[in-house]
């Protein structure tokens, strides 16, 4: 019997025993449960919408958390996990009965404020009881992962080493934890933000942090900057403060959650890149090619936007283009040649700067516009300029500066002179080679021209004089075209040319010459006097020249047999190929023609012959044998003559010497059909 006391003693005591430990262990599990009510125990997504994880304990450091866009001056947290909030409680002090303050670090810790002690860690203030819970990592699918400093949730690692610079989609993040002071921020500060619940429609996405009241002492502020630049240390945290949507960095998003729950922001860690802005397509009518683009007759009325580094090639040729901006080319730098023709272009129209961008430009074409001067500001590398057709009426001293790389200038169809083109117009043309200036009002040849110069061309104008100082610096000029002017052979002065050496080629069509002129370049090779009225050949005309005159064009001018003498050709005979003689009134063959062993091609057409003699064109050799007295051999030298021009004479075919054309290899190189009858 005393036995059964001492039993029903121990048994009471071990009852006691098993009661504490079930209360105990009650606590972790209601609070457990009490958070899943509440929806803490979901991840946050990168996305949207949120996603239930799977449960995982102490995983590597988190991915930064992201602040909420405020809503009412309020700041709203998104905290990544709290799923094993009544797995993993703290060891702090709890201050229970002072309306569930908590105490951390020293620290008071208002009900509802989230903070977090230590990276990846994130600790809620609830009731008095500080519940603290670890970042959940979204599973990886990759055999090698590492983990990227500054960053709590590992990746794999063939992109781990550049998850600061690459593009990341919004699958591919995880987790998001929240952010809060570290723990050396936690001393100096005062106040925290409380929270308060805010349920969503199917789950909780998370929890809101009240602002600081505005009755705060001015001390916190700047405590609370000094804490906003030590977060700022931490690649791993994100800031809390209200996001400022007026000055958003390029690397922050905004977006709305499908859920209502309100935007957020993707932290600048994972940029999100802006899209690169598309150049507006061609216009209709445009065509692109390569480094070239053509929108040659299609109805353009400006020049369009283009954005291509690599074009070198524009033609806009055609159109209805009357301005060129500043701006026009800055998307083109890199144009190596435009073609503006035809179009409506003024000069008021044109920018100052409007080419000055193009600093690899070698060729500009503005023919058949209605500029009144050349482009100020054209780019130093210019090689080639045409402004022909237009309405130019002046070039001073500075129109054409700096262009020192110019190589071709046309100005022809215009309105220029010599009382409107400054004798220092073309002294910055240092490499000008081709010059033209035809159509347009010179009485004289211009003054000033460049010593680079090489070729001319005045056709078209009403010049009257050449002057023994025209060319006196041009020592390298090579070509001259003065054909449609008012030249008489006596207004060409003696020593114009005459001592230039590589003066080759004059063209003298169409002026009033009587006479072949006398005193030309030594150096002639090509002299063209076309539609003149000449009725004669100076005799040694061309026996000054060396090596001598190869091509000499005198076709419908006023030749006669009197006009051409026997030694009217002296000088030529050695080195003419071609002669053209058509067009005239010669009633014969000339002579002479037979001595022009390297004539090729003769024009002897329109004219009034009436009979080729045979030694007049191919010449015949009638040598002696010493030892045989009674022979004559009728030697026959072969000649280069490859063309022969005669139909439109009064020749009859039947009666012409079988000897006549003997040195000409082919018959079919003789034009005798048609003939004029009386």
């Amino acid at each position: 019997m005393q036995v059964t006391p001492l039993a029903c003693y121990i048994l009471l005591v071990c009852l006691c025993m098993d009661s504490c430990r079930n209360e105990a262990g009650a606590l972790p599990r209601t609070r457990s449960r009490r958070m899943q009510r509440r929806g803490l125990g979901r991840g946050s997504s990168a996305g949207h919408r949120l996603r239930r994880q799977p449960r995982m304990e102490l995983l590597d450091p988190a991915v930064p958390g992201i602040p909420l866009i405020n809503i009412d001056d309020s700041v709203m947290g998104v905290f990544d996990s709290l799923i094993g909030l009544g797995e993993h409680e703290s060891s702090y002090s709890v201050l229970p009965g002072k309306k569930g303050q908590c105490s951390a670090n020293g620290m008071v810790m208002y009900d509802k404020a989230v903070w977090s002690p230590k990276p990846c860690i994130t600790c809620l203030c609830s009731r008095g009881e500080v519940i603290c819970d670890t970042t959940l990592c979204h599973p990886l699918n990759c055999p090698h992962t590492i983990t990227p400093a500054g960053e709590c949730c590992p990746v794999c690692s063939d992109t781990g080493s550049s998850l600061d610079s690459s593009i990341i989609s919004l699958d591919d993040i995880s987790e998001l934890s929240g952010d809060s002071p570290e723990p050396t921020d936690l001393d100096n500060t005062n106040a925290l933000p409380s929270a308060r619940p805010q349920p969503g429609k199917d789950e909780l996405l998370g929890i809101e942090v009240i602002e600081i009241k505005e009755d705060h002492k001015k001390d916190e502020k700047k405590r609370k900057r000094k804490g906003r630049r030590n977060r700022q240390k931490h690649k791993g945290h994100r800031r809390g403060k209200r996001p400022d949507t007026k000055n958003r960095p390029a690397g922050e998003l905004q977006y709305e959650s499908d859920e209502d729950d309100g935007p957020f922001r993707i932290p600048s860690n994972f940029p999100i890149p802006i899209p690169p802005m598309e150049a507006p397509p061609l216009p209709s009518g445009c065509s692109t090619s390569d480094t070239t683009v053509s929108c040659i007759n299609a109805k353009l009325t400006q020049i369009p936007p283009i954005s291509d580094p690599d074009l070198t090639s524009l033609d806009l040729t055609g159109n209805s283009i009357t301005t060129i901006s500043d701006e026009a080319f800055n998307g083109i730098p890199n144009l190596e040649w435009i073609d503006l023709s035809k179009n409506n272009i003024t000069s008021p129209g044109i920018g100052p700067k409007a080419f000055k961008i193009l600093k690899k430009l070698k060729r500009l074409y503005l023919d058949g516009n209605m500029l009144v001067h050349i482009p100020s500001e054209l780019p130093s590398t210019l090689e080639e300029i045409k402004i022909n057709d237009n309405h130019l009426h002046t070039i001073d001293e500075d129109g054409l500066k700096d262009l020192k790389n110019l190589v071709t200038l046309e100005l022809e169809g215009n309105q220029l002179s010599e009382a409107n083109v400054s004798p220092l117009a073309f002294n910055p043309l240092k490499s000008l080679c081709y010059l033209r200036l035809g159509r347009n009002k010179f009485r004289i040849i211009p003054q000033g021209l460049p010593a680079t110069l090489e070729e001319l061309y005045l056709e078209n104008n009403q010049i009257e004089e050449v002057s023994e100082i025209c060319f006196n610096h041009t020592r390298n000029i090579n070509v001259i075209g003065l054909k449609h002017n008012k030249l008489e052979e006596h207004r060409i002065a003696p020593l114009a040319w005459i001592n230039q050496e590589n003066l080759e080629s004059i063209d003298l069509s169409y002026n009033k010459l009587y006479h072949v002129p006398s005193y030309l370049p030594k150096s002639l090779l090509h002299l063209v006097l076309i539609g003149n009225q000449i009725e004669r050949i100076p005799g040694y005309v061309f026996g000054h020249m060396k090596p001598g005159l190869e091509y000499l064009y005198l076709s419908f001018n006023k030749l006669t047999d009197d006009g051409i003498d026997p030694v009217s050709f002296f000088g030529a005979y050695h080195t003419l190929r071609e002669l053209f003689l058509d067009h005239n009134e010669l009633k014969s063959v000339p002579f002479g023609i037979d001595e022009m062993r390297k004539l090729r091609f003769l024009r002897l057409n329109n004219n009034k012959i009436r009979t080729v003699p045979p030694e007049r064109i191919c010449r015949t050799r009638i040598s002696h044998d010493d030892h045989d007295t009674s022979e004559e051999e009728e030697d026959s030298e072969d000649s280069r003559l490859e063309h022969v021009h005669l139909e439109n004479n009064y020749i009859n075919t039947r009666k012409l010497s079988p000897h006549s054309f003997s040195c000409i290899r082919s018959y079919c190189s003789v034009v005798l059909k048609p003939q004029k009858t009386k």
